[in-house]
């Protein structure tokens, strides 16, 4: 690759020294010298050249001096590395050259072997400083793409390089969370674009929000859904727990948003939330043209299938034992022993409690009238019939009520 390099000296006879003493990497092509007789030429040059490498500078010239020269070089937005030519022993001068952004100097009368010592170390320099560049844009390149995935600190650290290989393909243990708006593709049909399109970015952006600050990873954006992993790229040994409190904050968002929209006449539905974890095959899969951070397995299925779960059920997050078993200060009420279409094995699934509901009446009543269920006892269907007395909004009650009355026992559920 040819060095460009500008010599801005007045004296008549520089540039024919130059030329003879570089006239084999001239004629090979590793450097290309212009000349420019002051600091006014010298900037006209650099107008039509920001190729230019490195400028050559005397300091004692008319029209512009070296010394004004190096002033102008730091106004530009390409600012090459620059050496200053000096009088020998005119330190005051030298010592302005540096303080103005000069990377080194030679003395007059020129020692073209200190010259060229001095001309290829600062090209390395302008080199070393290239390359310093090229990192940094491909850094803010990657953190662009990668902050659609990742929480900014994370996608700041892996964009810098120091953490890409947790991004190749690997089993790993893994959260996974599933959300979906209820009824969203029916709302979205009776509502303007401008309408739809503010109310979409909104909770998205709001939803998005909450998944960084519990340092989650996004996954995908499926029209109003999210698809969120924890404990992935980077080790996470609290994953359920930090998916578990992401789900609970989800919903507080969701539902504040959900009730404001109410209030301007737009019946937003319920966010829907399913949490799994287990192992799963995850990494970036795009065959090296298409960034796309995901994970694929069984975990990630069920995970899916229990958000689904909840438009039966009538919860708004569905979690299973995987999670549960893992965390602690939580209280939670079973579902029930959940058999999810194409699986024979059953599943316990459980939904999470904020602590002011742990030990109310409501609770209370159904952790009794669950036990009847679980025990397939006659008492199951007045007292789920009791507790829906009791509290008719209860979703969840109303389900196991309705089953009971279609002759359907115990707290096996096939979904």
């Amino acid at each position: 690759m040819t060095s460009y390099v500008l010599v801005v000296d007045d004296e008549p006879d520089i540039e024919a020294l130059v030329v003879q003493k570089y006239r084999r990497e001239i004629r090979s092509g590793a450097l290309a010298f212009t000349f420019a007789g002051d600091g006014v030429e010298a900037l006209a040059v650099l107008a039509q050249r920001p190729d230019i490498d490195v400028v050559v500078s005397d300091i004692n010239m008319p029209r512009m001096d070296g010394l004004t020269l190096l002033t102008h070089l730091a106004a530009l937005d390409q600012c090459p590395a620059s050496m200053i030519v000096s009088a020998y022993g005119d330190m005051s001068n030298i010592r302005t050259a540096m303080n103005r952004g000069a990377f080194d100097f030679v003395t007059k009368p020129i020692d073209f072997v200190d010259f060229e010592t001095t001309l290829q170390k600062t090209l390395r320099h302008v080199e070393e400083r290239r390359e310093a560049q090229g990192r940094a844009q491909a850094a803010e390149r990657a953190q662009a793409a990668l902050a659609r995935y990742f929480s900014p600190r994370l996608a700041g650290r892996l964009a810098q390089g120091d953490g890409i290989a947790a991004l190749e393909g690997r089993n790993r243990v893994v959260s996974a969370m599933f959300t979906d708006i209820a009824g969203f593709t029916s709302l979205a049909e009776t509502l303007q674009i401008s309408v739809l399109s503010t109310l979409l970015n909104e909770y998205l952006s709001t939803m998005i929000d909450v998944v960084f600050a519990h340092e989650g990873t996004i996954a995908k954006i499926i029209g109003d859904g999210l698809y969120v992993l924890f404990g992935a790229p980077d080790d996470q040994p609290d994953h359920p727990a930090r998916a578990l409190a992401c789900a609970c904050a989800l919903d507080a968002a969701a539902e504040a948003q959900r009730q404001r929209w109410l209030a301007e006449g737009v019946a937003l539905g319920a966010t829907r939330i399913g949490l799994h974890a287990g192992t799963a095959v995850v990494g970036s899969f795009g065959g090296g043209r298409f960034f796309d951070y995901a994970a694929y397995g069984d975990t990630i299925n069920i995970a899916a299938r229990l958000e689904a779960s909840n438009k039966v059920l009538g919860t708004r997050i569905c979690v299973s034992e995987a999670i549960v078993s893992q965390v602690s200060g939580v209280p939670f009420r079973p579902v029930g022993e959940l058999v999810l279409r194409g699986r024979t094995q059953s599943l316990q699934a459980y939904e999470p409690l904020v602590l002011a509901d742990a030990a109310t009446e409501v609770t209370t009543a159904y952790m009794a009238a669950f036990d009847l269920l679980a025990a397939r006892s006659p008492g199951a269907l007045p007292a789920f019939a009791s507790l829906v007395g009791l509290c008719p909004e209860d979703s969840l009650a109303n389900f196991h009520l309705r089953r009971l009355l279609n002759g359907v026992q115990g707290v096996r559920i096939e979904i």
